[in-house]
């Protein structure tokens, strides 16, 4: 299994990171299979960050078998979504972004990669290219999205990896974060949804 994810995927999220750069392509980097975090488990904050931030997002479950994906079938390679969590220790990230090394132990340590409870496309009637959803840390919203404002959308996505990484089933897709990233704290409590659908719930320790 492979928890492949999508970085810089919307506007306003790049802005309040200052990242300027225009993409023609999406970013892609991975989480080893040791970052899952599942079942409503809690989140406890590894020693080595002091900043360590909730990314939420829509995350694809692949259903089948692919290489080199058409766009147009793109669709035939996924049914089911749920919200997730791209932890990222911002101050490591931050370090090693400074040095010109790269950054993958920044998002891809242990239970870094929160996931909820995947529903049904088609059963919910859900357009994966209108999905709103959104990030609740002890009652407060503090993040909103609609997959609607992705700069890569989701099929497009799935060809473009699917070009380099050979897609199998049970894969993950982490698709990007919106606008208001933060830090998280012990003792919070992160519930996410998709319309009003709760299907991400879990506690910081």
């Amino acid at each position: 299994m492979k928890i492949i994810c999508v970085g810089m995927n919307y506007v306003a999220h790049n802005k309040e990171m200052q990242h300027t750069l225009i993409e023609s392509e999406p970013t892609i980097f991975m989480k080893s299979d040791a970052s899952l975090l599942k079942d409503g488990r809690p989140f406890f904050i590894p020693d080595f960050s002091e900043d360590m931030q909730y990314e939420a997002e829509i995350v694809v479950k692949i259903n089948r078998l692919g290489k080199s994906i058409g766009r147009k079938f793109a669709s035939r390679y996924y049914d089911e979504i749920t919200v997730g969590i791209d932890m990222t220790a911002r101050d490591l990230q931050r370090k090693l972004r400074e040095k010109g090394m790269p950054w993958e132990i920044s998002k891809s340590f242990d239970n870094s990669a929160v996931i909820g409870k995947f529903i049904s496309l088609e059963k919910e009637e859900f357009d994966i290219d209108a999905i709103p959803f959104r990030l609740d840390i002890d009652g407060k919203t503090v993040q909103q999205g609609n997959t609607a404002d992705m700069l890569f959308k989701t099929n497009e996505i799935i060809e473009y990896i699917s070009r380099y990484i050979t897609l199998k089933t049970g894969d993950l897709v982490f698709t990007g974060t919106p606008s208001g990233v933060g830090k998280v704290e012990i003792n919070n409590h992160l519930q996410g949804y998709v319309y009003n659908k709760k299907l991400l719930d879990f506690h910081v320790k």
